[in-house]
């Protein structure tokens, strides 16, 4: 995948910078530590600039973001509810649950947005729920840039200063990605665990 991701970017500038980072918005699996670094390092030996990667990946990931948001307005909590009213015994999951999970990302939601952005993984699907609690789209478009910018301005700024060695730096990102999904994980087990044996004692 890495080979494939380099030549496009290779082959189409600009343009192939931003296609990928929005690919990699909306199908997670594809690393935009990848297309980060390498696009810093392609200012090295290209007539790509820094701020010329940093605004098209920007954009990609933007665009790549508004679609998943677009995607959690149509999954929305009135949806959610409708689903819980009908299998809700089997998830052992009330209506309750999901507004106060909805009333929760209303307040915190914009800071969530923001720092999830540099989350691997997370910063892709956090669109979704954003987009399910109705965030304002004009709050959501400010927050996912900006969260979005620090994310792509470290990446190709480490990719120009390591030139050829970029791909160390993707090494490095990997292990940082490993330990966010372990805490992903730790998380969502801590909280499910803590989440049915609250059920339990109120059944």
């Amino acid at each position: 995948m890495e080979n494939w991701i380099t030549d496009i970017m290779e082959k189409f500038g600009y343009v192939g910078i931003m296609l990928m980072i929005a690919v990699e918005n909306v199908f997670p699996p594809i690393p935009s530590e990848v297309i980060l670094t390498f696009g810093g390092f392609m200012t090295t030996y290209s007539k790509l600039t820094v701020p010329g990667v940093i605004i098209a990946a920007t954009i990609g990931s933007v665009v790549g973001a508004v679609i998943l948001y677009g995607i959690g307005r149509l999954l929305d909590v009135e949806r959610l509810e409708k689903i819980v009213d009908r299998w809700g015994h089997i998830l052992r999951v009330k209506k309750e649950d999901i507004r106060k999970a909805d009333a929760w990302f209303d307040k915190y939601g914009y800071w969530t947005v923001l720092f999830c952005r540099m989350i691997p993984l997370i910063r892709s699907l956090i669109s979704i729920p954003a987009g399910m609690s109705n965030m304002k789209f004009g709050m959501f478009l400010l927050f996912t840039t900006i969260g979005t910018l620090i994310w792509n301005i470290i990446l190709v700024a480490v990719g120009a200063a390591v030139g050829d060695s970029w791909e160390n730096i993707v090494a490095f990102m990997d292990v940082y990605s490993n330990i966010a999904y372990a805490v992903i994980a730790v998380a969502v087990i801590a909280f499910l665990f803590i989440f049915f044996r609250k059920r339990r004692k109120s059944a």
